[in-house]
């Protein structure tokens, strides 16, 4: 089924459509998967804070969404990796749909809620890298995604599943850890809560000996995307899950 079958809502903020297109050719020319995530997310940095822009849930249709006027933590990672993967506009919409919900199938129940299911479901865009970067500091866990401690989903109408997660404590998190991340890794901030595996999420930037996450911030400082300090982010955190882009 095209896009045509669905309710759609498109906010394309600053750009018009061939504006918009001709950026994401631009990106699409930068070879390193980082530098063009990279590339992508600098024009974003200080859009305001906004959350719930998506519209859907277990009692409402879900509508195809692209509001680039205002972003939570994950629409920011979710529309520039869509990005990332594109090479036109038309493009962007596509993989926008594949990288948003499981098989492409646009419905509250095929969204991908949680982080870690960029990895898990097929075709998947990035890999999870986490004990790749961790070695032996990570950790491992048994978790049902979606329930809560009570037996109650965190989200209605959105099947549980056990999956495993892998993070690297916070207070693990030295100079060589960080020395492996890259420009253009996906960083979650691992949940120690029941049912869910990231908190937040946002872009580990590298320039230079200065390792950044740029993400979207609900901080009341700031309500807007900005770049802070990784490694004071992290600190105090429960720990850190990386993906990290393929091809």
């Amino acid at each position: 089924m095209g896009l045509s079958e669905f309710k759609m809502y498109i906010d394309l903020w600053r750009w018009t459509e061939v504006e918009l297109d001709k950026l994401i050719l631009e990106a699409s020319l930068i070879e390193n998967s980082g530098e063009r995530i990279k590339f992508l997310s600098d024009f974003f940095i200080g859009l305001g804070y906004k959350e719930s822009t998506l519209i859907g849930d277990d009692s409402a249709a879900e509508v195809f969404v692209v509001n680039l006027s205002g972003v939570d933590c994950f629409t920011f990672v979710d529309y520039i990796e869509a990005m990332r993967l594109s090479g036109s506009l038309d493009g962007f919409l596509k993989n926008l749909r594949q990288t948003r919900y499981r098989n492409s199938i646009i419905s509250y129940e095929n969204r991908k809620h949680f982080l870690t299911d960029w990895a898990e479901y097929e075709p998947a865009t990035v890999s999870d890298v986490t004990e790749q970067i961790g070695g032996d500091k990570v950790k491992g866990i048994l978790k049902t995604i979606n329930l809560k401690e009570d037996r109650m989903p965190l989200l209605a109408g959105v099947r549980s599943h056990q999956r495993k997660i892998s993070y690297i404590p916070a207070e693990n998190i030295n100079g060589t850890v960080i020395g492996k991340l890259k420009t253009g890794d996906y960083a979650g901030i691992y949940s120690a809560m029941p049912g869910l595996d990231v908190s937040h999420v946002g872009i580990i930037i590298k320039d230079g000996n200065r390792v950044s996450l740029r993400h979207a911030s609900s901080d009341r400082r700031f309500r807007k995307v900005v770049d802070q300090d990784f490694q004071t982010y992290i600190s105090g955190k429960p720990g850190l899950i990386v993906l990290r882009p393929i091809g």
